[in-house]
């Protein structure tokens, strides 16, 4: 103990300064990282977000509006009106009509349904008539009675393989002001989610539609916030409840909110067009990373130049220490646990023998006439008769048993996962290489013998316990002629 104060006196000293030096550094490069995150954090909410959304929006109207304007301008074409009202005597007049929209435009498909016949034409030709009963045509008689002028929606494509697709459904009125039918055309779904991407690769943020119930209806290909996909409902995320139900239309403005411990910066905006809102997200993380990768660095040469003198101290510590563990465990005779050593190991080994359960069988080994040895031969003959004994006994045993020297002449062997029966056939080995081995001093081969007492663990049982049948077990060996194994078990007794 006296050794030890100093030591860890010395120790907690360096660690304090280190400490202290560390403490200073780390709020000197807080202090600079928090004034540059407020900094960065209100040019994202007041100018750079609220810039983005105006660029996005007008890349929309630019592009997803677009088939919206289209559709518009069917609706009123004087074309289509006259032929309808006059009878559609020519659905390959039609038919070119709307081919020529679809190829001038660009757009993926284009429609018109005639209200009085309820044919569906296409620019492929006439596809079918409309019925009322039929549910996949429940899309027409919905825009028929609807009083809006048009509608958006996502339906199967019936002239496409039933590709999902992007439609703007616009009703067409004759000059008088009665519903002929509803023409329109449509983008594919894929499409616009590769538009989407394209906005946000472009400005690295994630952008996606919501409608006014709060459901994603349109979202880039890793899909909305937390990887939502189109169609399921924001008040199911923990961290965007409500927000929708807050926006008044139309409205924009910018908000902030958290998903598993991570910032996010919204700004939102109302296309009446669309009858949608567009959010347009951005990660905190993404936005901080350049000013965190400087303070990383920071803290990185910190941590470095602190490692390197911790490393360097804790090699002074643990030599010394090391030395003084070892003295405090090992015996210095023959490099064995001691009583205090055997007792650590001990414990887990009966801890590891309840808890499975396992067998654990205890040997206790005593020199034969061990004194005897030392009086004719002389203590440092007897020394070097225990140190051959120990490499002997080490070498019998298994790198998982726990071999101690218990005191004097006397050793003990705790074998994990041995039966009696096996631990009995162990002992004899241990006795019979033994009684062969000659150990050389001074040029005299000297011989011993050695007398085994062998017990197992009981359940439920303590240490003390076992090592008391055990050194009982040895006590009858010694008596029986000494060179011999006796086993003691609770209630029975055998040799």
């Amino acid at each position: 103990m006296p050794l030890r104060s100093p030591l860890y006196s010395q120790r907690s000293l360096v660690l304090t300064l280190i400490a202290l030096l560390g403490a200073g550094f780390l709020a000197t490069s807080f202090l600079s990282y928090y004034a540059s995150r407020a900094s960065i954090r209100d040019n994202i909410v007041n100018t750079e977000l609220p810039l983005t959304s105006d660029t996005v929006y007008s890349e929309i109207q630019k592009d997803l509006v677009r088939p919206i304007l289209i559709s518009s301008m069917m609706s009123r074409d004087t074309f289509m009106r006259d032929w309808v009202v006059n009878g559609e005597h020519d659905p390959d007049q039609m038919t070119r009509y709307l081919n020529e929209v679809m190829t001038h435009y660009g757009a993926y498909t284009a429609f018109f349904i005639s209200n009085s016949s309820l044919t569906y034409y296409h620019a492929k030709g006439v596809l079918k008539q409309v019925k009322i009963d039929e549910p996949r045509d429940a899309w027409y008689f919905r825009v028929r009675d609807m009083k809006e002028p048009y509608e958006i929606n996502v339906d199967p494509d019936l002239a496409n393989k039933d590709n999902l697709t992007f439609f703007i459904n616009y009703k067409v009125y004759d000059y008088d002001g009665r519903f002929i039918g509803a023409a329109g055309v449509g983008l594919t779904v894929d499409a616009v989610i590769k538009l989407i991407d394209k906005y946000q690769q472009r400005y690295q943020r994630s952008v996606y539609f919501v409608d006014t119930f709060g459901r994603l209806v349109l979202t880039g290909a890793e899909g909305g916030p937390e990887g939502a996909r189109a169609g399921r409902s924001l008040g199911d995320l923990d961290s965007m409840k409500g927000l929708v139900s807050q926006l008044p239309k139309p409205h924009s403005g910018s908000y902030e909110y958290s998903v598993h411990g991570q910032g996010h910066f919204l700004n939102v905006r109302f296309i009446p067009e669309l009858n949608w809102y567009l959010f347009v997200d951005k990660r905190e993380d993404g936005a901080l990373s350049e000013i965190r990768q400087s303070l990383y660095l920071n803290l990185l040469i910190c941590l470095l130049v602190t490692s390197i003198v911790l490393v360097l101290l804790n090699r002074v510590i643990k030599r010394y220490q090391g030395k003084i563990q070892a003295q405090a465990i090992l015996d210095s005779l023959t490099e064995l646990p001691n009583r205090r050593g055997f007792d650590l190991l001990a414990a887990q080994a009966m801890h590891e023998a309840q808890r499975e359960p396992k067998p654990l069988t205890a040997l206790l080994l005593d020199l034969d006439h061990f004194k005897v040895l030392n009086d004719t031969h002389g203590h440092l003959a007897g020394d070097q008769v225990l140190i051959g004994f120990a490499r002997d006994l080490e070498s019998c045993l298994r790198h998982s048993d726990i071999v101690c020297r218990w005191g004097g002449e006397e050793f003990i062997v705790l074998l994990k996962d041995t039966d009696g029966e096996t631990g009995q056939k162990i002992a004899e080995k241990i006795r019979q290489h033994v009684e062969k081995q000659r150990y050389a001093y001074n040029g005299k081969e000297l011989r011993l013998t050695v007398s085994i007492g062998l017990t197992t663990l009981q359940p439920d049982e303590t240490l003390h316990t076992l090592l008391s049948r055990a050194d009982h077990a040895m006590y009858r060996a010694k008596q029986a002629g000494r060179n011999r194994t006796c086993v003691e078990m609770p209630h029975s007794v055998y040799d």
